[in-house]
């Protein structure tokens, strides 16, 4: 038993719960103090005015200004319930939030809040038991108090890690704001908040100031502003456009677009770090579920609920550090830190900065583009401290089998980044060990005179993939490198060297593995290798066919996710006439999974993003041009040749392969700016034309005759020589002279400003690309369906939102993959059963109740043609244009159709339904309070609708099954509950008593028409039964809505076998009843139901959620 808290001790340690209330402009607080506890709580209820009344002295205008905060901004509000743990010696409280101090006095701790006085009851609870009891062993309230403040920070501080709070500057701040944005939104648990901001979001000149909250798959905006409260709810991936634009009012705001509406937000500080997070988490969000053709996420970023606003600012540097230095997309940033390089070509220290990955070391000047340094781990001999002195500050040198060494100085926390880069460099060699090879150094020290310039660069700035790259090393690239260099300087630039050195015997392997074997992607290699540079003698025999064949394969073989793509076979071809077999698969490595990103793929999502991007330059640098092509598509349309084939296609090659220097030395950007500069140099052509044709015909004439007079090699033509047989004599332009003014004149875009601007227009482009989907499943069902268009636009976006949001909150099944880009259009997006029944509930007209789930279940086995479990768009609207505009008799035959098999199965969760009584037993009579007379009237009557009905089978193509009685009792019970609230609910429950009646009649004439041998016997067996009463004519006897009457008994075996009832039964009876008819006949309002659906699609999936979770928490609580 524990020991009783005397009360001595708890004199001067107590709490209060206070209940603060607002008035208008009067904040009222009610205090109820517990005293004695743990064992007996005396509550003592005070009322006093914060503001009538207040005991610290506080000047009028604070009181204005507190109360004018209360009511107008959203965040003043308290919680409704409070437990303060009050500090010995103080008079006064002051709030404090979950132990953050609020207002600079610390004479209160705020331990708990809560909405409502069962929560904070619960919080009371929860510190008697794991609190109170400890307090006996203090004898000081001071070391009371300071225990119970320890203790409650630790409960913070540990809550917040669950919540990954402790990544955030302010933990406590965020922690507030998280249950703030929780009890706003109400998302599931899953929705994890990102970061949030104190903005105004503006609509039309009318800014509304509140909170923007950025969560993982959700922008967020909450204003409660005079007494109004607003809410804003876009997901990241229905945001088509993200840009920083002006209003009226401010020179800076961040726009976001949708499909229907443009929001503006502003804020006076943190703009920028705003929008670098919004766009890394559109970026994230949209490829993870619109791009995940190709799309590899970062290891931390593989469980979106865990991502934060650090994993973002890191994922957006790593991105940076793999672009500007154009390695694998596996490397891991480790460190990022200031320094100086010694640059012995200067004779002086080059202020920059160091950038340390899983496998190389980089370094960046500070001014663009004077030195850059790549070292490949797997090339470094050692790493050593220097000694540290006032003129090398915290020195390191790094040392290279190439025997040079690099000095780096200034380097902060000097000791912890050689500890680390020597781990990672012994993991290196261990894993790849170096072995050392000079005889290619040799071989290029010999080189002709041509190339001592070349020679005399190496000499200074070294020769291998760990050399200087400077300003100079560009202009040499500019001018072209010597034909017996060129091979091995792309291997250095594109580092591909460092992957050929770390994997031998790689490519043999793969060459093994993949020859022989006979696929899709190696018809269609074989039909493009004859293609590849036809013209040069190379590829006119086997020898070279042959190589080109062994690397495509052995590359498609290698990335099955690229395979094989058009355009690969010439930039093979042309790597093939300068490098090694082995080197060139290397090479193509380095372009199709570094260089060119996301280019060789089903959709060639990264060569549409740099055409956008590539627009946008166009009208940054050459306006004349833009303005003149209103429709710059046409340009991009031309020129995403140049971008796929760097040229090699629309050039001939001796000019080509210097496009390509350019390329392995300075990435895309050379690709950028030697566009501007044609089109630069053909702007009056193309102003003058008059049509794309016109346009084409310019550029290509110009292109075509682009020449190479440092070629040592005979001319070759272009891939695609439009204009040979020219009559005129055109004049040609130098390709030396074309690089040097792309680099004079647009050789100033930083690669972070093109990873910028891809970033950019990757939301642009995915989103076309979702558009296009749309409209090509719309426009296959809009000719199936009478649903309007506009109605059908709607149903595809409620449709999409219901994957999507399983793919934000849920588990990924085994039977609801993720969105499959690569597949047909109709079916990229598919619902499995659960997202078709909350879609079921949210736009069907036949809701039932609480059988409604059911009914969805069995529509959803019916629509499930191939059993796969997944469901297409156009299947479900089929469904429900049945539903909404179908004739009687087709919304019956659906009906029918549902409660017979593959849609009713043995295995329903309604199967043993409690319909299945003996009060309907076929042996009843068919008499409806009828006289005798007209109840043998009505048996001749019955006998001659069931010759009628079997003529009429006789003529029908495909007749389905015949429904039997437990199936029909199902049926029967879906009728009743559909029924159910309609406004002719009693006039429809007795047509439909009488109907069933009448079908369980001729069911039972059936059955005894087989039982006798003779199915359409003119004189049957006459009925005898006595007449019912009034109050037993009813089929559903003691019955009303939502209630049945259950009995554990079933029909027999042998009865339910024998007794079945067709479609054509079911409605020729359903016809005899006016209301029933006008009952499906009336017309239906979709659009009201699309509406309420857009309202509640959220809520009803957050609901099915927090039903989930329900059993788990009781389960942790017992």
């Amino acid at each position: 038993m524990r020991k009783r808290t005397p009360y001595v001790q708890l004199q001067y340690f107590f709490f209060l719960m206070s209940l603060s209330l607002t008035n208008k402009y009067c904040l009222k607080d009610i205090r109820v103090s517990y005293l004695q506890l743990p064992y007996k709580k005396t509550v003592r209820l005070e009322d006093w005015s914060r503001l009538e009344s207040e005991k610290r002295p506080s000047p009028s205008w604070g009181r204005l200004v507190g109360a004018l905060d209360a009511v107008l901004d959203s965040n003043a509000r308290v919680a409704p319930f409070r437990i303060l743990l009050q500090v010995p010696g103080s008079q006064v409280y002051s709030p404090i939030a979950c132990g953050e101090l609020l207002s600079g006095s610390d004479v209160y701790w705020a331990i708990a809040t809560g909405a409502t006085l069962e929560e904070i009851n619960q919080h009371w609870d929860w510190l008697e038991q794991n609190l109170l009891h400890t307090l006996s062993v203090f004898d000081n309230k001071d070391d009371i108090a300071s225990f119970v403040k320890g203790k409650v920070k630790a409960l913070i501080a540990e809550e917040t890690s669950s919540r990954l709070a402790e990544q955030e500057e302010e933990p406590e701040k965020f922690r507030e704001a998280l249950v703030k944005f929780e009890a706003r939104f109400n998302f599931p648990e899953a929705e994890k908040l990102v970061t949030y901001y104190s903005c105004c979001c503006w609509k039309g000149r009318v800014p509304r100031q509140g909170w923007l909250y950025l969560s993982i798959n959700h922008l967020c905006f909450y204003s409660f502003f005079l007494g109004k409260e607003l809410k804003l709810v876009v997901p990241w991936v229905d945001i088509q456009k993200l840009e920083r634009t002006s209003n009226v009012f401010l020179t800076d705001t961040i726009r976001i677009t949708t499909q229907n509406k443009e929001r503006d937000f502003s804020m006076f500080l943190n703009l920028d770090e705003v929008f670098k997070i919004m766009e890394q988490l559109a970026d994230v969000t949209l490829r993870r579920l619109l791009d995940n053709e190709v799309f590899d996420l970062d290891p931390d970023l593989q469980e979106p609920s865990q991502i934060t606003k650090r994993d973002l600012e890191a994922r957006a540097q790593n991105e940076f550090f793999r672009a500007f230095f154009r390695l694998p997309r596996r490397e891991r940033l480790h460190a990022v830190v200031g320094c100086s390089l010694w640059t012995p070509f200067s004779r002086c220290h080059t202020v920059g900065r160091m950038f340390a990955s899983d496998r190389y070391v980089c370094f960046a000047s500070k001014e663009d583009g004077c030195c850059n340094v790549i070292l490949p781990l797997r090339e470094v001999v050692s790493i050593e401290k220097m000694e540290d002195t006032s003129l090398l500050p915290n020195p390191i040198i790094i040392s290279i089998r190439s025997k040079m060494a690099f000095q780096f100085i200034e380097l902060k926390d000097r000791d912890n980044l050689v500890e680390s880069l020597l781990m990672r460099l012994k993991q290196v060699h261990a894993n790849h060990p170096v072995h050392y090879d000079t005889s290619r150094d040799e071989d290029m020290s010999r080189e002709q005179i041509k190339i001592s310039l070349w020679n005399d660069h190496f000499v200074e700035y070294g020769r291998t993939v760990c050399m200087f790259r400077t300003e100079k090393i560009r202009k040499l690239v500019a001018m072209g490198i010597p034909e017996s260099l060129r091979g091995r300087l792309w291997l250095l630039f594109s580092d591909a060297v460092t992957d050929l050195a770390s994997h031998p015997g790689y490519y043999g392997n793969l060459v093994e593995e993949s020859m022989g074997k006979c696929c899709l992607v190696t018809e269609e290699i074989e039909r493009d290798l004859h293609r590849s540079l036809p013209e040069h003698p190379a590829f006119q025999n086997e020898i070279g066919i042959a190589a080109l064949r062994r690397v495509l394969t052995a590359y498609a073989h290698r990335n099955p996710k690229i395979g094989y793509c058009q355009s690969m076979n010439i930039l093979t071809s042309v790597l093939l006439l300068y490098a090694k077999e082995e080197e060139a698969f290397w090479l193509l490595v380095a372009v199709c999974e570094r260089m060119l990103p996301d280019y060789f793929n089903h959709r060639v999502i990264g060569a549409q993003v740099d055409q956008s991007v590539f627009e946008e330059l166009i009208k940054e640098h050459l306006p004349e041009l833009a303005e003149h092509m209103n429709d710059l598509s046409a340009l991009a349309s031309i020129s995403l040749s140049w971008f796929l084939t760097l040229f090699l296609s629309i050039m001939p090659l001796e000019s080509a392969v210097s496009v390509v220097d350019c390329f392995f030395y300075d990435g895309i950007k050379a690709i950028f700016q030697l566009g501007l500069a044609v089109l630069e140099a053909n702007a009056q052509g193309l102003c003058s034309s008059k049509d794309d044709g016109q346009a084409l015909m310019v550029l290509s004439r110009f292109l075509d005759h682009i020449k190479n007079e440092d070629s040592p090699g005979p001319p070759v033509g272009s891939h695609h020589a439009f204009f040979s047989d020219d009559q005129e004599p055109y004049p040609g332009t130098d390709i030396a002279d074309l690089i040097r003014d792309s680099y004079e004149k647009f050789g100033d875009q930083s690669v972070e400003q093109i990873e910028h601007l891809r970033c950019k227009h990757r939301i642009r482009v995915l989103q076309g690309h979702e558009d296009t989907t749309k409209q090509n499943v719309l426009r296959v069902v809009i000719p199936e369906v009478s649903i309007p268009p506009e109605d059908l636009e709607e149903l595809y976006d409620l449709f999409k939102r219901e994957h999507m949001m399983s793919c934000y909150w849920e588990q990924p099944r085994p039977m609801a993959p993720r969105h499959d880009p690569s597949r047909p259009y109709a079916e990229q997006y598919r619902i499995d059963a659960r997202q078709f029944a909350h879609l079921f509930q949210l736009v069907s007209p036949w809701t039932c109740g609480a059988h409604t789930e059911i009914l969805a279940e069995r529509t959803f086995r019916l629509l499930d043609d191939n059993m796969d479990h997944l469901i297409e768009f156009k299947a479900f609207v089929s469904c429900l244009d049945v539903m909404y505009n179908g004739e009687m008799n087709e919304k019956i035959k659906l009906l029918y159709r549902l409660h017979i098999p593959p849609a009713l199965t043995e295995n329903d969760r309604d199967s043993q339904s409690p319909l299945k009584n003996p009060l309907l037993s076929t042996s009843r009579p068919l008499v409806f309070g009828k006289s005798n007379g007209d109840a043998a009237d009505y048996q001749k009557q019955l006998k001659q609708m069931i010759k009628d009905l079997a003529k009429e089978k006789d003529q029908t193509d495909k007749e389905l099954p015949k429904m039997s009685q437990r199936e029909f009792i199902q049926f029967c019970k879906t009728l009743y509950s559909m029924f159910h609230e309609d406004p002719e609910e009693n006039d429809l429950y007795q047509a439909i008593a009488t109907v069933t009646t009448l079908l369980l009649q001729i069911g039972e004439v059936g059955q005894r028409g087989s039982s006798s041998g003779s199915c359409s016997q003119e004189g049957g067996e006459e009925l005898r039964a006595p007449a019912l009463s009034p109050e037993q004519d009813s089929v559903f006897a003691d019955t009303s809505p939502g209630k049945i009457v259950q009995d554990s008994q079933t029909f027999p075996e042998e009865a339910e076998g024998d007794w079945t009832v067709s479609l054509e039964h079911i409605l020729a009876s359903l016809l005899t009843e006016q209301s029933l008819v006008n009952f499906f006949e009336k017309p239906l309002d979709i659009k009201s139901k699309l509406e309420n659906a857009k309202i509640n699609q959220y809520g009803l999936k957050t609901l099915e959620m927090s039903r989930q979770s329900q059993p788990e928490l009781k389960l942790s609580s017992l």
